[in-house]
């Protein structure tokens, strides 16, 4: 049965956004799955008691006022279309830059505006913007997607900054290495996919679902006092950077005294 609390997520037609709206509607959200992909909206929206499929791109203003008008004013908006373009930024065309920014970066701003307007006139609500590791890290052929990233990061403060006090409350995701939504194809290479799982501290890669819930957890009430923040969901790896890094021997020997038992690094 679902409540009088609802929730519209972007990007809801597969991958996280899918289980996002999954989760929600298990929770007892009143869901809205907006994407691009009507089909998949529906088939989404399908799954779920009482959910509504919006089909409409977060790039375009005028379809992101129709569908909220559609929808009515969510009491948390889920921010989480996004694209990506691979590329050396040496070869990356100003078509999939700018394909990428107008997705990734303004629709959050487009719809984070819009929203945020009617949640202010309702009294308040949530948002929460999808961002990535690599909003945090550098990544390989990654210039664009990264960029907007780290943009989403900064977006999130600013609007929690402005809007705090209309009572609109946004905090941020950055997914890590996740088995699902755009890293299914690189995940399906077993050998790829068992090197992947190597590199996060964790030992294994992370689910839709762990992303699901730390994003209903920053929409409920729990994180009331969490403002402007930005949550990595990445099974450790962003902190584990440097120890990818090849080092002498004599590193590894206090690494692993420093581990051992009843035995500290200096003895």
């Amino acid at each position: 049965m679902t409540s009088d609390r609802s929730l519209l997520v972007t990007g809801g037609a597969a991958g996280i956004g899918a289980e996002i709206a999954r989760l929600a509607g298990a929770a007892g959200y009143r869901v809205g799955v907006l994407d691009t992909d009507g089909t998949g909206a529906r088939r989404v929206a399908g799954e779920i008691d009482g959910a509504t499929a919006l089909a409409a791109s977060v790039s375009e203003e005028d379809e992101i006022e129709a569908a909220l008008d559609s929808f009515g004013t969510p009491d948390v908006l889920v921010n989480n279309a996004g694209i990506v373009r691979f590329g050396p930024l040496l070869e990356h065309s100003a078509a999939d830059f700018r394909a990428v920014v107008a997705v990734n970066l303004v629709g959050t701003f487009l719809c984070g505006r819009a929203a945020a307007r009617r949640m202010a006139a309702a009294g308040g609500g949530r948002i929460v913007n999808m961002a990535s590791m690599n909003g945090t890290v550098p990544g390989p052929n990654a210039g664009a997607y990264a960029s907007t990233k780290a943009g989403i990061i900064m977006l999130t403060q600013q609007m929690a900054l402005e809007w705090s006090r209309l009572g609109i409350r946004v905090n941020c995701v950055a997914p890590g290495l996740i088995d699902g939504g755009m890293s299914a194809p690189i995940n399906a290479d077993p050998v790829l996919r068992a090197e992947r799982e190597l590199a996060v501290p964790a030992g294994r890669l992370g689910s839709t679902s762990d992303i699901a819930r730390a994003v209903l957890w920053l929409a409920s009430p729990d994180a009331d006092y969490v403002c402007g923040q930005t949550l990595l969901v990445d099974g450790g790896i962003t902190m584990s950077i440097l120890s990818q890094l090849p080092r002498p021997a004599s590193v590894d020997g206090v690494v692993d005294a420093a581990r051992t038992p009843g035995r500290s690094a200096a003895s």
